[in-house]
């Protein structure tokens, strides 16, 4: 399919109105629709419907151009839906009163462009730009088009600030599209040939999730900065020292380092480390109820983790890993011991691998913690890996291997539960590489 140039835009809001003008200032053909009327006479007089810099020149310059136009009237929304090659939907999804999201405009949008399809000759990339839970597009938006295999439905959000969407639509911190059809999700990227940037091409649903993940990152973020600010005020701690000597650091800190799921944190530090400045804040009076929620979220993630392996339909369970992670010999608050304490009270029979561990070599705290917390633990580990491929009827991976112990397992053919994502090579997130501005 060649790059489109039609593109009809439906909601002139605060996304809508930004997407529209940008594109056609890419030199697309945007057609822009709304049922506000004052919105649409603002971009018909080459102003922008609210505040934000640099928008209004930039529908003004498009507009007079004869690539931006906009209309309410229902003929002219029809002719631009029936032509369009490429329909983003931009319309708002607020917030119903128990915290979900609604959804009337995006159904109510679905169903219009639908009814105008028997008047198409050509295909159609409908993309969904307003922000849906995961799902959204497989539950409410294809079934509107299942008549309709002419139709292909990616999911395209947006990462525009308020205050800097010009800034962030040129030189985006993100690009994503996502969708099963390959053609459509490369041809709404290619919208974007113009621009010094890389399109993620995911799936459906990884492009609906994105931008709740990055959200909520960026929520956590703010709130973590506040409370180690709030906490180093009231030690007499200058908190702005703190994050932005903090953010010095990219290869931990400020990268991505940590921020792959995967089983849960342990290890003589973290643990110790949170406890202790939760405990301090209470002696100052002081709520702190991201760091407070930090433990208590970690160990329900190792019950999930745990319930998981208790579900295997099998007799023998071999898990691979013992310390708190890989390349170290550290057992101190392992939320692997954790999991046999469980497994074994359950009446579960267990063996343990990991390389690094030889308890004749262990001592000192991390000894006695391993003696207090499974006094059989010797009872428990294998010699080898070959040991407990031939004794095990299921193996469950807690720490990262080298890529010799994952071929060897594969090999084996013994089912794996992966608790880590470290077994099968990373899901490829299809970079497409885009031109560069000349």
């Amino acid at each position: 399919m060649e790059t489109p140039t039609h593109i009809a835009v439906l909601g002139l809001g605060y996304v809508g109105c930004v997407t529209a003008a940008c594109l056609a200032s890419l030199g697309h053909r945007v057609s822009g629709i709304d049922r506000d009327e004052h919105k649409v006479r603002e971009v018909q007089n080459g102003r922008a419907p609210f505040y934000e810099p640099g928008l209004g020149d930039l529908v003004r310059e498009n507009v007079q151009a004869g690539r931006l136009s906009v209309c309410t009237s229902s003929d002219a929304m029809i002719d631009a839906m029936v032509d369009a090659d490429v329909i983003l939907v931009c319309v708002g999804t607020p917030s119903a009163k128990n915290g979900d999201l609604g959804l009337h405009q995006l159904r109510r949008s679905a169903a219009e462009i639908a009814q105008e399809l028997p008047r198409r000759s050509k295909r159609l990339i409908v993309g969904i730009r307003s922000t849906v839970f995961p799902g959204t597009c497989e539950e409410l938006v294809l079934p509107a088009f299942a008549d309709h295999p002419a139709v292909s439905v990616v999911s395209h959000p947006e990462f525009l600030r308020e205050g800097s969407a010009i800034r962030d639509f040129f030189d985006p911190p993100l690009l994503v599209v996502g969708g099963n059809d390959e053609a459509a999700v490369r041809a709404v990227a290619d919208l974007y040939l113009l621009l010094d940037v890389r399109a993620s091409l995911v799936s459906l649903r990884t492009a609906e999730m994105l931008k709740y993940a990055c959200n909520a990152f960026h929520a956590v973020k703010i709130t973590f900065a506040n409370e180690i600010g709030a906490l180093s005020e009231r030690v007499g701690v200058d908190g702005g020292e703190v994050m932005s000597t903090l953010c010095q650091d990219l290869k931990l800190n400020c990268s991505a380092a940590y921020l792959k799921p995967g089983f849960a944190f342990g290890g003589s530090c973290l643990p110790k480390d949170l406890r202790a400045l939760v405990y301090r804040a209470a002696h100052l009076d002081l709520k702190l109820p991201l760091l407070e929620a930090t433990m208590p979220a970690n160990q329900q993630h190792l019950e999930r983790a745990i319930h998981a392996v208790l579900d295997l339909p099998a007799q023998r369970i071999g898990v691979i890993g013992l310390a708190f992670k890989e390349d170290t010999d550290d057992l101190r608050e392992s939320p692997v011991v954790t999991m046999l304490e469980e497994l074994l009270g359950k009446g579960r029979a267990v063996q343990v691998f990991d390389p690094h561990i030889r308890l004749d070599a262990i001592y000192g705290a991390n000894r006695n913690y391993i003696l207090e917390a499974l006094p059989h633990i010797g009872r428990l580990l294998t010699r080898s890996l070959d040991q407990i491929l031939e004794w095990g009827d299921h193996l469950v991976l807690v720490q990262k291997q080298p890529r010799a112990t994952i071929d060897r397992i594969q090999e084996s053919g013994i089912p794996l539960l992966d608790l880590i994502n470290g077994y099968a090579e990373p899901a490829p997130s299809g970079d497409l590489a885009l031109r560069a501005v000349s």
